[in-house]
């Protein structure tokens, strides 16, 4: 049906609808793409069921399942020795994402790895308010390198979203982030996981633009 808005010129109008066939094939392409992913043959078999430690002791990965087959991580940088505590648009991330649990866990489990000693993470989860998010640390084992969620010789932490499936008993890699290392196009930041970071998304929607140069931050005065 025609749209219009209250006191809208022809010119808005005719550019509007220019744009709305932008954004009906940006559509169809994300419908495209996730199905795609859904049509992925079988990951890799995990290698070995990694150890973490979480707020109630050690617990492994298959164990992060919970009753669900599939399992969404997210490696989180908390480099305290690269910026001096936990990545700040890492932390923006999760405090979206932490709400979002809330629906998601009916369907899929999510936990979050950082690389720091447990009950490091575990006040940051305290101090950020998150409720739902289960946080664990991966300090004592490969999880990191092995997920690329760090540099090879393991100097600097990489964000990383990660998706496993367990079918049989058996744990495979489905999917991750791997925008996170292919090259960005002339100006844009290598971000990796917009479709699920409510953040730039809405930016996305604002005459401002995301902008450049900056990032979020812990705290705002």
């Amino acid at each position: 049906m025609p749209v219009t808005f209250p006191g809208e010129s022809p010119e808005y109008r005719a550019a509007r609808d220019r744009l709305l066939e932008q954004e009906a094939e940006l559509r169809r392409l994300t419908e495209t793409v996730a199905a795609a992913r859904r049509a992925l043959p079988p990951g890799g078999e995990v290698p070995q069921d990694y150890l973490f430690a979480g707020a109630d002791g050690p617990i492994r990965l298959s164990e992060l399942f919970g009753g669900h087959s599939t399992l969404v991580v997210y490696s989180m940088m908390f480099p305290a020795d690269e910026c001096g505590g936990p990545c700040p648009t890492c932390t923006a991330f999760l405090d979206g994402l932490d709400g979002v649990v809330r629906h998601s866990d009916r369907r899929v489990a999510v936990a979050v790895v950082v690389k720091e000693a447990v009950e490091t993470a575990l006040a940051h989860r305290g101090a950020r308010g998150w409720r739902t998010l289960r946080v664990v640390s991966s300090a004592a084992g490969s999880f990191n390198r092995d997920y690329l969620a760090e540099t090879p010789d393991g100097a600097q932490q990489l964000p990383m979203l990660h998706v496993f499936r367990r079918d049989q008993g058996v744990v495979r890699h489905f999917w991750s982030s791997e925008l996170m290392y292919a090259d960005a196009e002339p100006g844009q930041d290598p971000r990796h996981a917009d479709t699920v970071d409510a953040l730039w998304n809405l930016f996305d929607l604002c005459p401002e633009g995301r902008g450049t140069g900056w990032y979020p931050e812990l705290s705002y005065t």
